[in-house]
């Protein structure tokens, strides 16, 4: 029931844009209809590229994705959240910190083949969170690109937004690979543990050394 309502979700989300991108495209609001259609584009890439990569996206975890760039472009710019609500920003760095860490984790995991006692689980939670500061920092140059290009404000204050939401990706990604870490041990932190055990399960063929704990 849970993947049929994420389905939704994501179709939902794709239609509000078709339909923001039509409408803007009638009132000659070219911005609108530019960030619409950019985040429409965006939000098939991620089934595509898991296709292409052979990696099978569950569902939940697509409609997180779709979320996190709806939220992000879409509402951030179009419709002006970033200056409406002072924490928007914020929120959308620590989640998707927080996201890269668990990815950069699956990652790691995976080059190990799921073999949880191939070096230390410390190593690998490093490894992971290596990997979530580093997405993190690649989104602060996209964000200057855009800002640079495109005359938007997704940096709005400069230097203080841009060391501001790389403290938040250091501690959403720490958290991230501290899961990943307590996965490893046979253990869970809040709901994460699931998240990671429903990508391994989805992905199995890429985990094959994987070995439960005794």
């Amino acid at each position: 029931m849970f993947h049929i309502k994420s389905s939704l979700v994501v179709l939902f989300i794709q239609a509000v844009l078709l339909v923001e991108a039509v409408t803007g495209a009638m009132t000659q609001t070219w911005s609108a209809v530019f960030v619409a259609v950019t985040t429409l584009v965006l939000t098939f890439l991620p089934q595509r590229f898991a296709g292409y990569l052979g990696i099978e996206l569950p569902k939940p975890f697509l409609m997180g994705i779709v979320l996190f760039i709806f939220a992000t472009l879409f509402l951030g710019e179009v419709a002006d959240f970033y200056e409406r609500f002072w924490w928007w920003d914020v929120m959308l760095h620590f989640m998707s910190a927080l996201s890269f860490g668990l990815m950069g984790f699956l990652l790691i995991f995976m080059l190990f083949e799921g073999d949880r006692y191939a070096a230390p689980p410390w190593a690998l939670a490093a490894l992971a969170f290596c990997v979530g500061v580093s997405i993190g920092a690649m989104w602060e140059i996209f964000e200057f690109s855009m800002d640079q290009l495109f005359g938007m404000n997704m940096q709005k204050s400069g230097l203080v937004d841009t060391m501001t939401d790389l403290i938040i990706d250091t501690a959403g990604a720490a958290i991230g690979a501290f899961a990943g870490f307590l996965f490893l041990k046979g253990r869970q932190l809040g709901g994460l543990g699931k998240v990671l055990d429903q990508f391994v399960q989805a992905n199995e063929r890429f985990y094959g050394k994987l070995r439960k704990k005794r």
